[in-house]
């Protein structure tokens, strides 16, 4: 269903009021223009779907949530001005993929024309589509962790920088995303810089999911459930030791070999299976990784 109406949410220097469409779902509500109308029936649809597949693994999974489909980076900043601070502290590969805000009852997401402009490749737009169930998974895990954000109250608005990997991974794993990152993951890898264990704020958005990918790997899917549940008080060394049921000096070492193996290649894989095909990278982007660099995870 259709509704509009009129509204000012241009930009200064913008004097004319901006006419905005209501799309409406079962369970969510978009507000955006009228160019990003059947943009927006697709996002509510695959919202509705990831809806009904947290219900599976959650207690808690708000509905009644709005979506704003802003049509540049702009707008969004001026709905979001802490988005470029979170931009700013993540690594180069990762930045194009923040291209949305979780509130306690809305996403804020860029619009289809803005983020086919914003993406590298294939995998790299799936990813940039995927935002808003990416921060919809957000919502509901914060909806399920008290001390998580949103909503960005003093309390839970630190906990973001702390526990940035675990919410930006949670986002991919439970929303089924994180083989749309893995293209940018290895071009983080080829960067050259050994990562932290858990990933720092840096790398939340890239090598997070990769976390829960091998928890899920490890020991299934009701162990990522488990290491969203609760923050325990000793910190995320805590959390993992508790999820992976091992010492955190294992865990350590298994992950930094799991991401050694998304850059070696695989003379067995053929096929859309391969992880450059996947992630629809072509040679001369990827590169060769210096030798220096690739024992360094």
């Amino acid at each position: 269903m259709h509704r509009w109406f009129q509204g000012r949410a241009r930009p200064p220097g913008y004097a004319a009021p901006v006419t905005w469409i209501e799309t409406t779902s079962l369970s969510f509500v978009a507000r955006h223009e009228d160019g990003d109308t059947a943009f927006a029936e697709e996002l509510l649809d695959r919202l509705e779907d990831i809806r009904l597949k947290l219900e599976e693994r959650f207690e808690v999974v708000p509905g009644d949530v709005g979506v704003v489909v802003h049509p540049s980076p702009v707008w969004l900043t001026m709905a979001h001005p802490f988005l470029p601070a979170v931009r700013w502290a993540a690594a180069p590969a990762g930045r194009r993929y923040l291209a949305g805000w979780p509130m306690a009852t809305e996403v804020h997401v860029l619009g289809e024309s803005a983020m086919e402009k914003r993406a590298a490749g294939e995998a790299s737009l799936e990813a940039l589509r995927g935002t808003a169930e990416r921060l919809y998974t957000e919502i509901v895990i914060a909806a399920n962790n008290e001390k998580l954000p949103p909503p960005w109250t003093p309390n839970r608005f630190p906990q973001y920088w702390k526990w940035a990997w675990l919410i930006e991974g949670g986002g991919q794993y439970f929303s089924r995303q994180v083989d749309f990152f893995r293209a940018a993951v290895i071009r983080r890898m080829k960067e050259g810089s050994r990562p932290s264990f858990p990933p720092g704020r840096r790398d939340a958005i890239l090598l997070g999911g990769t976390v829960f990918d091998l928890l899920e790997e490890y020991r299934g899917g009701g162990a990522c459930e488990l290491l969203v549940a609760r923050l325990r008080r000793e910190g995320p060394v805590a959390n993992l030791e508790a999820a992976f049921d091992l010492p955190f000096r294992e865990i350590d070492d298994m992950w930094r070999e799991y991401l050694r193996d998304l850059v070696r290649p695989d003379p067995d894989r053929t096929g859309p299976t391969s992880l450059i095909d996947a992630a629809n990278i072509l040679p001369d982007d990827l590169g060769e990784m210096p030798a220096e660099n690739r024992d360094s995870f």
